[in-house]
C-alpha cells in the first residue's frame, strides 16, 4: 500500500464531512476532476496541512479545473 492511500481516504472522509456530502457524491466529484491524482501528486505539501486547509485547497483545485 502506498503512503498516499491512507491520506487520500482521510481527504475523502473529511471532504464528505465538511461539505455534508455522501461518499458516493464525493467520489463522483473527485473522479470528475482527478482529485485523487492531485492529492497523490502534491502529497508532500498537503499532508502537512490541517484538514480544513486541505479541503479548501481541494476546492480551489476543483474551481480551477472547472474554468478550463
Amino acid at each position: 500500500m502506498s503512503r498516499e492511500l491512507p491520506f487520500i481516504v482521510l481527504c475523502i472522509e473529511e471532504y464528505k464531512h465538511q461539505k455534508s456530502m455522501t461518499g458516493k457524491e464525493v467520489m463522483a466529484l473527485f473522479q470528475e476532476y482527478a482529485v485523487c491524482e492531485y492529492i497523490r501528486t502534491f502529497y508532500e505539501a498537503l499532508h502537512t496541512m490541517g484538514t480544513r486547509c486541505v479541503v479548501e485547497d481541494i476546492d480551489g483545485y476543483i474551481r480551477s479545473r472547472r474554468s478550463v
